[in-house]
């Protein structure tokens, strides 16, 4: 069970509580951002900030928080010495948010049934919470909920998701200071779905590697021999296609979308890349040399295609690092979508 599942089955049984998140780290602070710890009011925890005299310091702040129900900022030294030190010896600095969850505020209960929405959707999604100016501030965190990059908050002192996701990170919990405000701006989801054309051996390593590496996984092949759980174990989707020619019909395929074709020939991954410059993915891959690349981005350049688009073709496939077998293809392939989901988006920028 996630820190978020609890805090919501707590707010559901009428139980409030502190909540604590790590905001940011310095040097060798043992959690990092996001890292949450619920006290209850009896004292006990679920989850952890750290652990130690950082826990321990926590708790006895969650005491006077229970008392005042407020929400404190506040970073800790984690030294023995320094300004502010609690006497810990790993070093470093870590800023944490104390907010006090208040069972009888419907608000919070709401707020938390929509994270884990968005976190059970699988959908990219984002909570950004606008961070007090002062120590100590009266009442809960202003908190929200971007499903939409392009969502605005317009009169609440938030930006758009559009702006926030320009300066953030992709895959990480990050402070930003941002138009005269702070904000901790924490992706909920950023896996991405991986579509596999193709089950053959590299598809079949593949599949295995990008479950493993957190992205939903989709395979598809016009072979039910191949396109099967036996072969394929528990990747999110398969599908059995009558035909390569309706490779992306009925996908759900956007921003979000990593398409690699690796098929079982040249002809179908030309029909596959062709459906696939259509769509909105980010990332689009072909398995092949460099030579029957440029014989396919010909083909399909002679069927209306602009040099431009083949821009967003990674081929060959995957990082060059020698590989040979296919579990060492799949490798490659799977180290390029990793790198690929840490950029910097392409039109936030």
């Amino acid at each position: 069970m996630s820190t978020f599942d609890s805090v919501l089955q707590l707010l559901r049984a009428g139980e409030s509580f502190v909540l604590a998140t790590v905001l940011r780290r310095c040097g060798s602070a043992p959690r990092d951002a996001g890292a949450r710890m619920i006290v209850r009011s009896e004292g006990t925890i679920i989850g952890t900030v750290g652990g130690g005299i950082l826990e321990a310091t926590v708790q006895k702040l969650a005491k006077e928080i229970f008392v005042s129900r407020q929400t404190l900022m506040k970073t800790f030294t984690l030294n023995p010495e320094g300004p502010a030190p609690i006497g810990m010896i790993c070093g470093g600095d870590a800023e944490l948010l104390l907010n006090f969850e208040d069972a009888s505020q419907p608000a919070r209960l709401k707020h938390y049934e929509e994270l884990l929405f968005a976190l059970d959707s699988r959908k990219r999604s984002w909570l950004v919470i606008k961070l007090p100016g002062e120590e100590m501030t009266e009442g809960a965190p202003l908190t929200y909920i971007f499903k939409d990059q392009g969502a605005s908050l317009e009169g609440q002192g938030i930006p758009s998701a559009k702006e926030f996701l320009a300066a953030a990170s992709a895959t990480q919990p990050v402070v930003l200071d941002f138009q005269g405000g702070r904000f901790f701006v924490e992706p909920l989801c950023s896996e991405g779905t991986v579509y596999i054309f193709g089950a053959g051996h590299i598809g079949q390593k593949l599949a295995q590697l990008t479950k493993f590496i957190g992205f939903r996984t989709v395979v598809l092949d016009d072979r039910k021999e191949f396109a099967n759980s036996e072969l394929l174990g528990s990747v999110d989707r398969i599908v059995v296609l009558g035909s390569f020619d309706e490779a992306v019909k009925g996908l759900d395929i956007d921003e979000e979308g990593y398409l690699v074709i690796v098929t079982r020939g040249h002809v179908h991954d030309k029909t596959v890349l062709a459906q696939a410059l259509r769509t909105k993915a980010r990332y689009i891959g072909m398995i092949g040399s460099r030579k029957k690349r440029d014989a396919t981005y010909q083909v399909l350049a002679a069927e209306g295609f602009a040099s431009q688009d083949f821009l967003r073709v990674h081929s060959p496939v995957g990082l060059n690092i020698g590989a040979e077998t296919p579990e060492e293809i799949a490798v490659s392939i799977a180290a390029e979508l990793i790198r690929e989901r840490a950029a910097p988006r392409r039109n936030e920028s």
